[in-house]
């Protein structure tokens, strides 16, 4: 099998955590990076949930795109699943995403993304800033504290040069300066 593409909106832009041969700014149509599921594992607990992020419907994400070698498949295949599936909010998907045209041209690829369930009970839903912040302070789970990832993301989007004014607004709240 030929190479494949891997979608990153969240932590896999900082932490993709598999072998890849090229990366490529992309944005993905009809899903928005959102603070939508309720973390009972990495971010949180069942007793004190935290937020992580979540490819919702509507809207557009820019992230990164991973290019993986073909005969990698199978390892990052279950890498990705095993750290994203834990406890089946998100949905693999293969979803047509624009690579970037700088540097070597466009065009649309297929990439392995995943989207929450709406119907999992981890589904925040579109919480309004405030209250995301609210979830996110002081939540910790297997991975570290909840603002860390959120900040984490933020920065990493930021140097990226990609705005996400919703996540600014909810880090302002939970890290004000």
């Amino acid at each position: 099998m030929g190479d494949f593409w891997v979608f990153g909106y969240g932590s896999l832009i900082w932490r993709p955590g598999f072998a890849h041969v090229e990366t490529r700014r992309a944005r993905l149509y009809g899903y928005r990076r959102s603070l939508c599921v309720y973390s009972f594992v990495h971010r949180g607990t069942r007793e004190r949930p935290g937020l992580v992020l979540g490819l919702d419907r509507g809207g557009s994400c820019i992230g990164l795109a991973f290019r993986v070698p073909g005969d990698l498949r199978n390892e990052v295949l279950s890498y990705l699943r095993e750290r994203e599936l834990v406890t089946n909010v998100y949905l693999e998907r293969m979803l047509d995403v624009r690579l970037d045209g700088v540097g070597g041209g466009g065009g649309t690829v297929e990439a392995v993304a995943y989207i929450v369930d709406r119907a999992h009970e981890q589904y925040a839903g579109g919480l309004d800033a405030s209250h995301a912040a609210a979830v996110v302070r002081g939540a910790v789970g297997q991975s570290g504290r909840n603002e860390d990832y959120v900040l984490s993301t933020l920065d990493h989007l930021k140097a990226l040069g990609i705005r996400d004014h919703w996540l600014e607004q909810v880090a302002r709240q939970v890290a004000p300066s």
